[in-house]
């Protein structure tokens, strides 16, 4: 198996007396797609942001490459992240959004160009982003994360907001970028399209862990939403 570049060690994260994390143990292998599953509300984005230094941990750590975000030395060229695609500016133009990332991360502004060429947007390069609409600020977003040429992606629900053309792209642009050697940690409660991306799969509710591996394993003859039903519903009895 490949080495694990992300991970998860006892992480929790409580909002007062609740509860959003709780000793979450997950690792992410090298160079697989891995899918974080989970309805709304698991518990997914807060440790999205834990591992990306946005919130603190209440205990345990999130790692990228052994170390937390904030140690990294140039984080935008070891990790690129999309949580919100609503951050640009609306009156730049997609290139100068760009720009102003490559300005402050001392990137070549040339990058900006190449970027929205991999995602698909040259076309609209000049144009203002306040006309986007939210598949191409999707798009926007994901370019924005591919700046620094970062070998790990994470991805909060990329594909929300996206109509079928959309969704049915992006899948095929994450392999590719799987395929190119880049490990991806995305997170979804889209389990169908989800079923059709990821090479493994970590699946929570309610803050804590129900499964983690290849999700060939973990769906077996089944779907992956036949598999989430019955181990959470399993989680739970056994919780009692």
């Amino acid at each position: 198996m490949s080495a694990s570049v992300i991970s998860f060690n006892n992480l929790s994260k409580h909002y007062g007396k609740q509860a959003a994390v709780k000793n979450l143990n997950a690792a992410i292998r090298s160079g697989a797609i891995t899918g974080f599953i989970g309805p709304n509300g698991a518990g997914k984005s807060t440790a999205l942001r834990c591992l990306l230094g946005l919130a603190t941990a209440t205990s345990g750590t999130a790692l990228i490459n052994g170390a937390p975000y904030s140690a990294l030395e140039n984080p935008l060229k070891v990790v690129g992240a999309v949580l919100d695609s609503r951050g640009f500016h609306a009156g730049l133009t997609a290139l100068q959004n760009l720009k102003v990332i490559t300005a402050a991360a001392d990137i070549p502004d040339s990058r900006a160009l190449e970027v929205l060429e991999i995602v698909e947007l040259s076309e609209v390069a000049h144009k203002r982003t306040k006309g986007f609409s939210l598949g191409m600020k999707q798009r926007l977003a994901l370019a924005a994360a591919l700046l620094g040429d970062p070998q790990i992606l994470v991805l909060d629900e990329p594909a929300n907001g996206l109509d079928p053309i959309g969704i049915a792209w992006l899948r095929v642009f994450l392999r590719k970028l799987a395929d190119e050697g880049r490990t991806i940690l995305v997170s979804s409660h889209q389990l169908a399209e989800m079923e059709h991306t990821v090479d493994d799969v970590i699946i929570i509710n309610h803050g804590e862990m129900v499964v983690e591996g290849p999700i060939k394993k973990i769906v077996g003859k089944g779907t992956l939403e036949e598999a989430f039903l019955q181990l959470t519903l399993k989680a739970k009895a056994a919780a009692k």
